[in-house]
């Protein structure tokens, strides 16, 4: 991969940076974490709490309703104040809900749901905590805890707290996390004026995503700002269908990315319990 800090299109990539890059990592841990949490149900129906299944379903119910309406740039104040009012009732019911099933899938779901509420809120802080309480949830699950230690770093990096993101970012993952941990350790390196630690940490996703066939556009842009260029990637038709979320356990906000599915087919045994 060639070296050219001059490129006339540095510019450009930068500026598609600044406005898109923030959230490609989040999009493919939310996918990984779609596929993950069905897979876990398939393997844990058995144990599945319905009571606290019934408590997820009401709280994704609110948060449907909360975000529907927070896009609606033109409420009136009495509409503000109901929405204000459903986000702290969405807050308590998650809280009620981890305190009353704290080890379960679905604790797990709503701490993460909050910490994308927080995130959205800017209050890194408070994502940061929740982020935390989901990893010491211990599901026995490699693939869920992966999502959730990559999504901790990431917020980590996003506070502000550079080596604790660091450590985190560094941790064992199964293999079809490798690419996205890689990435991540990129934009970690980026943050601490570290070039050649984010260089080698982006050619290592490019070169893992490479073997799948998988492409990242923003990735590529990122490997640009630097001045690489690495060698295009021919994606190839997805020959995976995303199962149908069984009833009782969906996961909030989530879409199957064409751009995973490789490393989802690839690594579908990789998924074991550490």
């Amino acid at each position: 991969m060639a070296l050219n800090p001059s490129s006339p299109n540095s510019d450009n990539s930068m500026q598609a940076l600044k406005q898109y890059g923030g959230n490609i990592v989040t999009i493919i841990l939310l996918a990984l974490a779609g596929y993950f949490g069905w897979t876990y149900w398939q393997n844990n129906h058995a144990r599945v709490d319905t009571v606290a299944a019934d408590q997820y379903a009401d709280i994704q119910l609110l948060n449907e309703q909360v975000s529907l309406a927070a896009q609606n740039p033109d409420l009136e104040d009495d509409a503000l104040a109901a929405l204000s009012e459903s986000r702290e009732q969405l807050s308590d019911d998650i809280d009620s809900l981890v305190s009353a099933h704290g080890d379960s899938v679905y604790a797990w779901q709503a701490l993460m749901m909050k910490a994308r509420m927080q995130v959205d809120n800017d209050d890194f802080t408070g994502a940061v905590a929740s982020l935390k309480q989901a990893l010491a949830i211990d599901l026995d699950d490699a693939g869920l805890k992966a999502i959730t230690r990559l999504r901790y770093a990431q917020v980590l990096l996003a506070n502000d707290e550079l080596e604790a993101a660091l450590s985190e970012a560094k941790s064992d993952v199964p293999i079809s996390f490798e690419a996205s941990q890689q990435e991540l350790l990129g934009d970690i390196y980026q943050a601490q004026n570290d070039k050649e630690a984010a260089i080698n940490a982006y050619n290592n996703a490019w070169n893992l995503i490479s073997e799948r066939n998988e492409e990242r556009a923003v990735l590529a842009l990122k490997m640009e700002s630097l001045g690489i260029y690495p060698e295009p990637i021919k994606a190839q038709d997805s020959l995976i269908q995303q199962p149908a979320a069984p009833q009782g356990l969906t996961v909030d906000n989530t879409v199957m990315m064409d751009n995973d599915s490789d490393a989802i087919n690839e690594n579908n045994n990789s998924n074991e319990p550490e």
